[in-house]
Formats: C-alpha cells, structure tokens, sequence
C-alpha cells in the first residue's frame, strides 16, 4: 500500500471511477458525497458508453466487476438516426465497430446499476452526508477538506469530482465560467418489457440513439435499454458480493427545446410534478407523427424531470498544485454528442495511472500536471464539439466568444478567441402564450 491518501470530492461516476483505481492500485482513497445515501436523487437513466467509457472502466474495475458491467449493458448497435417530426428519415449514421471491444465499443448501460457497480467494495471508502464547502493547504503541502457538518479530511491530493456546481472549483479556478446553454430538457422513460410495449415502437427508432427533430428545433431522443438476463442472475453467475437493484427494459425518452420555446418560467418548471411535465411535452409535440405521439405518453409520470443545460466555458492550463478536477467540475458540456460521463470516465482512468507514477516516485506535481494537460485537451475539445453540434442542429446557445485564462493564484484572467469547431443525443438535446400551470 502506497503512503500516498487521495481525497475525492464527489461520489458521481467520475470521482467513482478514480476511488476504485486507486484501490485496484493500493493507493488509499477517501471519496466524500453531499448526497445522504447513493440513491438520494435521480440523476438520469439510460447512458452510452462509447469506446473511451469501455477502456476506462475495464481499466478501473476488478475483472469480476466489470464482466458484471459488461453483463448489465445493452448493446442496441451502432445507429444514430435522425428524422423530421412525422418520421421521415433525415440523416442515417451508423458509427464504426471498435475492434476487441464489447459491442464493437457501442453500449447503453443504466445510470444507477453502473453507480451500484462502481460502489462495490468501497462501503468504508465512501462518506455520506460530506459536502465540501472550502479546503486549505499547509506548508508540508497536505490538503484539509472542510465540510459543511463541520468535519474535515486531510490527505495528499484533494480531487474535485463535485459535479458542476463543484466548490473545489470555485475556489480553486474563481474565474472559469459554467453558463446556460438555453436548451431545457425533459427526461423519462417509456416502459419496455413485453410484446405489447415492444409493439409501439418501430424497430428503426430503436438504434444506439434516434433523434426527432421538429419545428422550432424541439426535439425528441429515444434510446432502448434492453437486459439480457435479470441483475440478480448476472451478479449470482459473476460476482455475488456486488448487489444491483432490480429494473426492467424501458425506451429512455428526451424532450427538449429551447428555453423560449417552454410557457412557462424555469421556476414553474421545476416545480411540476410528472404528470405535468407529460402533459407539458403532449403539448409541445402536438401534430407529430401519431406513433412518437404515443410513444411520448407512455412515458411513466414518475420518471419525468427537467434539466437546464449548461456548459463549461474552456479554460488554458493553470498553476499545478495538490489540488485538480475531474468530470462535470472542469468540463460539464451538452449532451449533443453523448460523451459527457465518457469523457468523466476517462478521466478517472488518466488521473489513476498519474498516481500511480506519483505513487512510485514521480514527483506528485509533475503527475498531476501530465492529468492535467492531457485533459484539458480532451475535455475541452468534446465541450467544444458538443457546443457546435447542439448549435446546429437544435439551437443551443454557441460558447461565448472569449476563453478564460485560468489561474490557480485566482490573478485576474486574460481572454483569447475561441472558435468552437463544426444532431442532440442527451443521454451524457410553441410560444409563451399560456402558463404551464
């Protein structure tokens, strides 16, 4: 066991992925979440794990818990159609096989069975109930994280994984920019076990992801999520200790527009209950084709929540210290090209091997550096690309036009052009005449 202790702030996926590498690694770990319990609140359904996703975690995981993953993941091909509001084919795209990979790189997991699977074994790593609130540094170098319950943690390494609200980042870079990209969505599910339900959708809205497009750049994704066999006979047939809750297969259903586009104020929305965010999507997809009409109020009312998008704004590289981000505290990004826990999963990977050369005697400043640089330019080109790619097709807002010039010393930041690079796949994309209510 390395002497090197890593405090993580954040128990998402990303900061998930770092605690168990670092244990697979024998690096001691501490992961702090503001939630009270790992099943506190939704945080979505249906996710896409693409190629990067795959290789970190088969990188992260014991192998017993990643057959357990690879077990509980659907593999729904490789199209990424797109079509007009009475469903006529728009754009047709089927992505490339990636080679020694399961479901050639292509798979759709549940968010909250990927969660469970990244807690085995870290029941005494994992802190409830802990929001960070600041931290600080001594002389020796070491990082305290406070909290809000008044408890503190002090170790080697303080890695911000708090999402995008993330107080690491506040203090740590006070001039990066997370701002609203103008999109609101509306996520559910469709129920999906059984012929009957299976009936209600045609087989070619049922690839890796489906896009709707209709007027105003309002928007419907569809994606399925399809078990191969009951989670509680993949973990008895691979790995018994790891304990999944049960689910059934179920069509992840998108509603999303522009923020203009909903009657209503943001706080009005957020305040609906399902049944009236189903009754405000009915609403807003009124005229469409008759059978995505009616996949749309399959959806169960308990499943419905909206989400206002946001993104990160790029950020240079900064002042290296004991202290860096991972995930949506660095780079949260739209979800127009589906990459966004991707991207947080890589992360964990890049930042595990890192410390894992500090750990055996790279200097810890020049590990977290080599994080660093490399993520910042993967993570900003795929915020980037997700921005242009939501512009285009369903009318996010473009980055703003300036790039901040971070710096850990919180100095005053310089700015210089940024040129975002040339349809929505929320996964991780009519007028206000009347109230929502």
């Amino acid at each position: 066991m390395s002497d090197l202790h890593v405090i993580i702030a954040g128990g998402g996926l990303g900061g998930l992925a770092l605690a168990q590498g670092l244990r697979r690694a024998g690096i001691s770990a501490a992961v702090y979440e503001k939630d009270s319990t790992a099943a506190f609140r939704n945080q979505g359904y249906r996710i896409r794990i693409n190629s990067d996703g795959i290789t970190a975690l088969r990188a992260v995981l014991t192998p017993q818990a990643y057959e357990v993953f690879m077990a509980t993941a659907a593999t729904p091909g490789s199209r990424m159609d797109t079509f007009d509001h009475q469903l006529n084919l728009l754009h047709a795209q089927e992505l490339p096989p990636v080679p020694d990979l399961p479901g050639g790189g292509h798979l759709a997991v549940n968010r909250m069975t990927l969660r469970q699977i990244l807690l085995s074994g870290l029941d005494k790593a994992v802190h409830y109930g802990a929001r960070l609130t600041h931290y600080d540094t001594d002389r020796s170098g070491s990082v305290t994280a406070h909290f809000a319950d008044g408890t503190s943690a002090t170790g080697d390494v303080l890695i911000g994984a708090d999402g995008v609200n993330s107080a690491t980042r506040r203090q740590y870079l006070p001039h990066t920019q997370v701002v609203d990209a103008g999109l609101r969505l509306l996520y559910g599910k469709v129920p999906f076990a059984g012929d009957q339900a299976r009936a209600l959708v045609p087989p070619e809205l049922l690839g890796l992801w489906t896009t709707v497009i209709g007027p105003g750049k309002r928007f419907v994704g569809l994606a399925p999520v399809q078990y191969r066999e009951p989670m509680h006979r993949a973990t008895a047939r691979l790995a018994s200790d790891i304990e999944l809750s049960d689910d059934s297969d179920y069509l992840a259903c998108v509603f999303g527009t522009r923020r203009e586009q909903i009657p209503c104020t943001d706080e009005e929305l957020f305040a609906m209950n399902g049944a009236e965010l189903k009754a405000l999507t009915l609403s807003l997809v009124e005229g469409w084709h008759p059978g995505l009409v009616e996949i749309v109020s399959r959806q169960d009312p308990a499943s419905i929540f909206p989400v206002s998008v946001r993104t990160s704004v790029p950020v240079a590289t900064w002042e290296t210290t004991a202290v860096t981000l991972l995930g949506d505290a660095i780079h949260v990004m739209s979800p127009a090209i589906g990459v966004g826990a991707n991207t947080a999963l890589r992360d964990a990977r890049v930042l595990t091997a890192r410390l894992v050369q500090a750990a055996g005697g790279r200097p810890l400043a020049e590990a977290l550096h080599a994080y660093e640089v490399e993520m910042i330019g993967y993570g900003f080109d795929a915020v980037r690309e997700s921005a242009a790619r939501g512009h285009n097709l369903v009318g996010q807002d473009p980055l703003p036009s300036t790039e901040v010039q971070a710096s850990a010393s919180g100095d005053r930041p310089h700015t210089e052009p940024c040129e975002p690079v040339a349809g929505p796949h929320p996964g991780s994309g009519d007028r206000r005449t009347r109230k929502c209510r």
